[in-house]
């Protein structure tokens, strides 16, 4: 697949993960879902070739381990791996966050450590990409 074209179909797969999240947030909350959630965030730096700003982020990043309904957070650069047409390896800093349920994702994004974290990190990122997804 070409560059281009694997760029307009994660940018369409991430409209509507986004779409169906919205679409879905309203009736799942009501139904009180207890399946395991996962959120995956993907961080673009504005200044990606920045060891400094990307070791920032990251020290950002692991301070929301303290929230008391992350479950397990794993923090990452990008891998040094073969390099493939099905591989994005243009962002610099991501977090992937294990929670109990919906709430406990709910519970985190209303947390005084994330909305500090957005608020003396956010000046670091150029784009953020969020995947959310439910045990099945």
């Amino acid at each position: 697949m070409a560059h281009s074209n694997r760029r307009k179909f994660l940018g369409t797969a991430a409209a509507l993960c986004a779409g169906a999240a919205t679409a879905s947030a309203s009736s799942m909350a009501v139904s009180d879902n207890k399946q395991p959630l996962v959120h995956h965030v993907f961080f673009w730096l504005k200044n990606p070739t920045s060891r400094a700003d990307r070791d920032k982020l990251v020290e950002g990043v692991k301070s929301l381990k303290g929230i008391e309904t992350v479950q397990s957070i794993h923090v990452g650069v990008v891998a040094e791996t073969e390099k493939r047409d099905v591989v994005d390896a243009s962002w610099q800093v991501s977090e992937l966050i294990f929670f109990k349920d919906l709430n406990g994702q709910a519970t985190y994004q209303t947390h005084p450590i994330h909305l500090a974290f957005v608020k003396n990190y956010g000046h670091l990122w150029e784009k953020v990409i969020v995947y959310d997804a439910m045990t099945v």
